[in-house]
């Protein structure tokens, strides 16, 4: 089939507004992508997924039955099935994470440059700083500077899980990113795979069929995803379909030969209320469904990642048409973002719709920070953003099957720390304890309530009633 770039103008994008046919990107990484063989990958082991399936419980999946309170049986059926994913490249020895059926909601993290802002050192603080305040996971989604020093920078930082997106590094390999061949695609893989990246967002799920649908659609933002957009205009530019759709099963080779997590990208997930729910967006889940079952035919785990922008009376079919037509993959998802009019505060509006989701079968929550839709987050962004979504995660997990009666305890014990006026245990308990002591110490009372009531606390007067009525008794 081919393609003129002229359904740019039937699509009513500008490949300008994309960003992608002007980006000079090849002063953005010191290193081309030469490839990168598997020579020193001499002993080709079992993938996590073949030994669940072969009934073998791995120090992997012990590790993290023993992290979530359950049993190693039930995490191995669930790795067998594909309902769970324990990203962890066989190169990289690093903290096994469980993200799917009957796991505590996990949270990830993006780091990384932009062109405007290359501070390698800032970008590795900020993976610390994001494993410090609670992350499962961090992605490194730089574009800018050397690609290759900030990724194995980040890999050494942490000890959780690292994902990238290795089509930023193929589009930086070029002048131009529509003139990037398939070759630098999945060469960028492979060498992502090479240095122990533990799961990889791909957009396999943009092709032909998706563009059409999108051609014939009414959509306002059209594509809102980075990646998706590369992909999009690199189809338009060369009239071929997308090289990780047409060559899907070439990405599962070189996934499982380092046991890397596949996180099949939402290209076209709406950048909008208006575009919530739309032929696009459905098209490519019926896509990323049928890459699911390939992917566990060959043994290769993998997570969907969900939609950005969507109404909370929408949530519910989104998430459960996600769950059903990928055959209750994990399901990853960045907010979704319930309103569009909230720049500055978009890490609440995604951290209402994560929770509205969650109730539905959201496994993985993309955090999202204040600076979202406005700049390079900075160390304070990434520490908002985490909070709020920690507080998304842990009222999903009060409801979620698996991780609830740890998630009550805790809601308990601070239930009965409040009844008793105990405030030390309190601080203990809270999501954010120094926030919370120091909002207490700057409006200080004489009582043992907070200045809120002050003598006349409702908790503290029903305390001293009721312990009156015991004394006479």
């Amino acid at each position: 089939m081919s393609l003129s770039v002229h359904p740019v103008q039937d699509l009513n994008i500008q490949i300008q507004d994309l960003n992608v046919y002007g980006w000079n990107l090849q002063d953005l990484s010191t290193s081309g992508l030469e490839y990168y063989s598997s020579t020193s990958h001499t002993e080709q082991k079992m993938t996590l997924m073949e030994d669940a399936k072969k009934g073998v419980i791995t120090p992997e999946i012990e590790a993290v039955a023993k992290a979530e309170g359950i049993d190693a049986e039930i995490v191995r059926s669930c790795v067998a099935k594909g309902l769970v994913a324990i990203p962890k490249n066989a190169r990289r020895d690093t903290l096994p994470v469980g993200i799917g059926k009957y796991m505590s909601t996990k949270i990830n993290a993006n780091v990384g440059t932009s062109r405007d802002c290359i501070d390698i050192d800032a970008e590795i603080e900020k993976a610390k700083a994001a494993e410090a305040f609670g992350a499962h996971a961090v992605m490194d989604l730089s574009t800018g500077g050397d690609l290759d020093e900030i990724r194995t920078r980040i890999l050494k930082a942490v000890n959780i899980p690292v994902g990238t997106v290795p089509i930023y590094q193929a589009a930086a390999s070029r002048k131009i990113v529509v003139e990037m061949s398939s070759d630098d695609m999945f060469n960028a893989v492979r060498k992502h795979a090479e240095q122990g990246v533990d799961f990889v967002t791909v957009h396999a799920g943009v092709n032909l069929n998706s563009l059409e649908r999108l051609r014939q659609s009414d959509r306002i933002m059209n594509v809102v995803s980075r990646g998706g957009s590369f992909t999009l205009a690199w189809m338009l530019h060369n009239g071929e379909d997308n090289p990780f759709y047409a060559e899907f099963d070439y990405l599962l080779e070189i996934a499982k030969e380092y046991d890397m997590t596949l996180s099949l990208g939402d290209g076209m997930r709406p950048g909008c209320i208006a575009d919530a729910s739309d032929r696009p967006k459905f098209m490519e889940f019926i896509t990323l469904g049928e890459l699911v079952k390939r992917s566990r035919e060959a043994n290769v785990q993998t997570f969907v990642e969900g939609p950005g922008h969507v109404p909370l009376n929408e949530i519910e079919l989104s998430v459960r048409g996600m769950k059903e037509l990928c055959d209750g993959a994990p399901l990853y998802l960045l907010g979704p973002l319930v309103t569009d009019i909230a720049p500055g505060f978009d890490h609440i509006t995604g951290a209402i719709g994560g929770a509205v989701a969650g109730m539905h079968g959201t496994d993985f929550l993309c955090m999202v920070t204040p600076s979202e839709h406005l700049a390079l987050p900075s160390i304070e962004d990434i520490k908002e953003g985490l909070l709020v979504t920690k507080l998304a995660a842990h009222t999903i997990d009060l409801i979620k099957e698996g991780p609830r009666e740890r998630a009550w305890k805790q809601d308990t014990a601070m239930a009965y720390a409040r009844r008793d006026l105990d405030w030390e245990k309190q601080f203990e308990l809270a999501i954010d304890g120094d926030r919370a002591r120091k909002i207490r110490d700057a409006r200080k009372t004489e009582s043992d309530a907070c200045s809120m009531c002050g003598e006349l606390c409702a908790v503290k007067i029903v305390k001293e009633a009721f312990g009156e009525k015991k004394e006479e008794e």
